[in-house]
């Protein structure tokens, strides 16, 4: 536990720099050391989390990615079960939460995913069909802040889909506040008010402040902190599906 005269701030700057342990953790303060690594693209930013948990789990091979990628037939309409299978090719125990078993139609009149929607409703649901067959674990539920602090405090952690438009870094500079921009020289796509797709990694939590950490593949160089009620809301905009992807480090 903190010190009472140690403000927040301080805290999660110890733990930042803290190189001793895989990751510092108290029943205020969980800080996984989960591993930055910046999507390429607008649309990758799924596979860019999809690194990050399988470095942290010690088991990202490129060659290997690359081959599941293929297998799967991933393209650039990247959806959480995709991701969802991806970790049950790694043998990566994992539990998807969702709102909705499948594709829900409302989102063919959404500008984000209207491109292709036509296209991928018919391929997501037979996902969603045949994820049980397949080994991949889905339910329909909705998850709590109190469970996902749980998860972290063992040395988990979830991708999560939120909306990039509505999901503020407390730690950001102003001019990046929306903290989902694309890599130099790419066009930043999420300055409107309509939703905006984006995976994250969340790698921990500060009960005093009522924050939590995550890692913004938009980024290579800094760990993203928010509170839990702008997180609350970014994650459950009409388009996230509320879509949670626990992982567990003992896969």
């Amino acid at each position: 536990m903190k010190s009472p005269a140690t403000n927040d701030t301080e805290a999660d700057k110890a733990a930042l720099h803290s190189q001793d342990t895989r990751h510092t953790d108290n029943r205020d303060h969980v800080q996984l050391k989960v591993p930055l690594i910046q999507q390429s693209y607008h649309w990758d930013c799924g596979l860019a989390c999809a690194r990050m948990v399988l470095q942290y789990l010690n088991l990202l091979n490129e060659e290997e990615f690359q081959n599941a990628m293929q297998e799967l037939q991933l393209t650039k309409s990247i959806w959480t079960i995709d991701l969802a299978y991806l970790m049950h090719h790694f043998a990566v125990q994992h539990q998807f939460c969702t709102q909705t078993l499948g594709v829900d139609k409302g989102y063919k009149n959404q500008s984000f995913y209207r491109k292709h929607f036509d296209a991928e409703e018919n391929r997501v649901n037979q996902l969603f069909a045949q994820a049980k067959a397949h080994g991949v674990n889905v339910e329909k539920r909705s998850v709590t802040i109190q469970e996902l602090q749980d998860h972290l405090s063992k040395g988990h952690v979830a991708i999560v889909l939120v909306n990039a438009v509505l999901l503020l870094c407390d730690l950001c500079p102003s001019r990046v506040k929306y903290c989902c921009f694309l890599p130099i020289g790419q066009k930043c796509f999420c300055k409107s008010i309509e939703y905006q797709g984006h995976f994250i990694v969340l790698c921990g939590y500060n009960k005093s402040s009522e924050s939590l950490f995550y890692n913004n593949p938009g980024y290579a160089d800094r760990l993203c902190r928010t509170s839990i009620t702008n997180f609350e809301e970014a994650r459950s905009s009409y388009g996230t599906d509320e879509d949670i992807l626990f992982i567990y480090v003992d896969s």
